[in-house]
């Protein structure tokens, strides 16, 4: 039986994910199928990233959020969700950096840099990063990666790959989805024991 460190798993990022990647199962293999499925993602991102913003601006539990300054954000802010449409410049604003997430997760190494970038996602949605103003409660960011997981899931069975190439590809998807959401959790956690200190 191996020894994990429990108390250093809320510590080490490179500790966490490699103890959640080697239960999940996640390693090389997926990683090189995740980027060999780019050349037939690519072309799909911005389709599954408006798909995304239809759902958030379909609630007013999730479209709210995009309405105070976005953090790297410099122009003009809605006064309100009613006024808060989905041509706004802060909302391209935001699509850019979803497709820019979409097109790393199957481009860039999965490295120490990859891993600080996959938990600064989780941290961003909370105050403790970017906007002291941003914080999307943990059921949104659930029900948001749930409908993201089965927006990536659905695109790659509508790819036509064969049939253990489908299998590889969904699973990998689905192990790095759930990497993504233990990086999310962790960061509420934290949020949680900040605000009690």
């Amino acid at each position: 039986m191996q020894h994990i460190d429990e108390t250093r798993l809320e510590h080490d990022l490179a500790y966490r994910v490699g103890y959640t990647s080697e239960f999940m199962g996640f390693g090389a293999e997926d990683i090189a199928t995740l980027h060999a499925s780019a050349p037939l993602l690519a072309p799909l991102v911005p389709a599954l990233v408006d798909a995304v913003y239809e759902k958030l601006f379909s609630y007013d539990a999730t479209k709210r959020h995009f309405v105070p300054r976005q953090f790297g954000y410099e122009g003009d802010v809605p006064s309100d969700v009613s006024s808060l449409a989905m041509d706004h410049p802060m909302i391209a604003f935001r699509k850019q950096h979803l497709g820019r997430y979409l097109a790393a997760l199957v481009t860039r190494p999965y490295d120490n840099k990859m891993l600080s970038y996959l938990d600064n996602v989780g941290k961003m949605h909370t105050p403790l990063a970017g906007s002291k103003t941003l914080n999307v409660p943990l059921v949104q960011m659930n029900a948001l990666m749930g409908f993201v997981s089965d927006a990536v899931l659905s695109t790659v069975l509508g790819l036509g790959l064969d049939r253990a190439s489908e299998v590889k590809t969904l699973r990998a998807f689905n192990r790095v989805l759930w990497l993504q959401n233990d990086l999310i959790t962790r960061h509420y956690e934290a949020a949680a024991g900040a605000t009690a200190v």
